[in-house]
């Protein structure tokens, strides 16, 4: 039997070298035309995910679903707070998971103001993982969702994001694990012309993001990490500490 693996002397310094990277980073625009800006603001997040065995002809049913608290600043000025999960199906005999799913958005103003936003959100996605050699693991992301809030207008949206785990100190990502995070996704608005006049433009955001991550189990990992957020107007920088689990 093997024993597991523990990160080494020399991992973990690869880890504090990596994090000091990922802290030193900082925002790119000029923060002085926006206030929101200046300040690093902060995700935190649990992603988890649940599937039946399924079998060699028949597909995999399963639920899976997030929970993001996000600041503008590190804590106290709510940006925003997402609830999301969905019902998931993975086909016999394809590398596919399909999700159809609903998520309910609460956003805050910048600053003191105690308004708020609430958006119903849902959303239909594909998940394709990839593995590339024996430490690079690949997942593609495509989302299209629907969007609906408290003004009558209705949007659309596709999101596509590219995921990459890269495994440090073994080939696994299983317990003991220590493993770079990496990904970049992009936003683009399902329409420009809305119905009450207003119009947005084609590019919404993209997101870029790095991160350390350690595997606790074999299915739970912790990640914590750098996010630059840019849109049509504004580029902040979000530090982000996030939980994943399958049960």
């Amino acid at each position: 039997m093997k024993t597991q693996q523990t990160p080494r002397p020399r991992s973990l310094s690869r880890l504090a070298l990596l994090l000091a990277m990922i802290m030193s980073l900082s925002p790119l625009s000029d923060v002085s035309a926006h206030g929101k800006e200046d300040q690093l603001g902060a995700w935190y997040m649990y992603f988890w995910s649940w599937a039946t065995e399924g079998g060699q002809d028949r597909g995999r049913l399963g639920l899976q679903g997030d929970i993001r608290y996000r600041n503008w600043d590190l804590g106290g000025d709510l940006e925003q707070l997402l609830l999301r999960g969905g019902l998931t199906y993975q086909p016999a005999q394809l590398n596919t998971k399909l999700t159809l799913g609903y998520a309910h958005i609460t956003s805050g103003e910048f600053g003191e103001a105690d308004d708020t936003v609430t958006e119903h959100r849902i959303y239909q996605e594909a998940l394709v993982p990839q593995q590339l050699g024996s430490r690079l693991y690949l997942t593609h992301r495509y989302r299209y969702e629907q969007r609906f809030t408290d003004n009558p207008t209705t949007r659309t949206r596709f999101r596509y994001a590219l995921f990459m785990n890269i495994a440090l100190n073994q080939a696994s990502l299983k317990q003991g694990a220590l493993y770079l995070a990496l990904y970049n996704e992009i936003f683009v608005n399902g329409e420009r012309a809305l119905a009450d006049g207003s119009s947005v433009t084609f590019f919404d955001r993209n997101r870029a993001y790095a991160a350390i991550g350690y595997s606790l189990t074999d299915r739970i990992r912790a990640q914590f990490g750098y996010m630059q957020q840019t849109t049509g107007d504004v580029n902040k920088g979000q530090a982000q500490l996030s939980l994943h689990q399958a049960w």
